[in-house]
């Protein structure tokens, strides 16, 4: 189906976490965009440097996309918001895809007593972007570093996930073969995360959060690094 404008204004604008207001993320979006000459190239770009300068690990879920950037990693649900963010700011219609996987994917990504505390099925999401009127599915989960390390630990062979590279015309859905259920889309990260609580998926509450952010969300990094730096050897 082919939208036309209107429809899709809803998913250019400005939410409390995806703050493509904010001085540094309008920066950035246009540093990263600066050599486009197209929707379809400035798409690529802002995906590009998600998935390679934003690392994969476990972040608070409320944080805005300016604060991920600061710090540099973020999860599925973060990492997306950071997409949707930059593109939004460059004018394209972006929102989150909602998700059931099952939670063994984090396997060697997550702490071990964080993966048996979880419950068999997480809530996942990835971005997509409206171009030329239509939706396209480019999820930017995996740097590529962490995506050779997995490969190599034997954690997803290449034909569960045989590419992480995204043509900008057709859907990438990285953890296909680990989505139990499919829940659409959803307009904002704000939204998401509301969404996740609100089902009671296991996510902990926001104090419990704030409470463990500071120690163990830069602790559980160490694990994805670890398997980043075994591609280098």
């Amino acid at each position: 189906m082919v939208y036309e404008r209107s429809d899709v204004d809803e998913y250019l604008h400005a939410t409390p976490m995806c703050d493509y207001n904010d001085p540094s993320v309008r920066e950035c979006a246009g540093r990263v965009v600066a050599n486009a000459q197209t929707e379809r190239e400035k798409a690529a770009l802002v995906f590009k440097f998600v998935r390679d300068t934003i690392r994969f690990s476990m972040a608070f879920s409320g944080s805005k996309a300016s604060r991920i950037l600061k710090v540099g990693y973020g999860d599925c649900a973060t990492k997306t918001n950071v997409q949707v963010a930059l593109l939004r700011a460059v004018g394209i219609p972006a929102r989150l895809h909602w998700a059931m996987v099952r939670s063994n994917v984090l396997r060697g990504l997550v702490a071990d007593f964080v993966l048996r505390s979880m419950p068999p099925e997480a809530s996942h999401f990835w971005g997509e972007c409206s171009i030329q009127g239509r939706w396209i599915s480019c999820e930017a989960l995996l740097d590529k570093p962490l995506y050779e390390g997995m490969l190599k630990q034997g954690l997803i062979t290449d034909n569960q996930m045989p590419t992480i590279d995204w043509d900008s015309e057709n859907d990438l859905v990285l953890l296909k073969p680990w989505i139990t259920g499919d829940r659409g889309t959803v307009e904002s990260a704000d939204e998401a995360i509301r969404a996740v609580r609100s089902n009671g998926e296991g996510m902990p509450s926001v104090w419990i959060e704030r409470l463990i952010a500071p120690l163990f969300f830069p602790y559980n990094l160490r694990f994805s690094d670890r398997i980043r730096h075994s591609a280098e050897v």
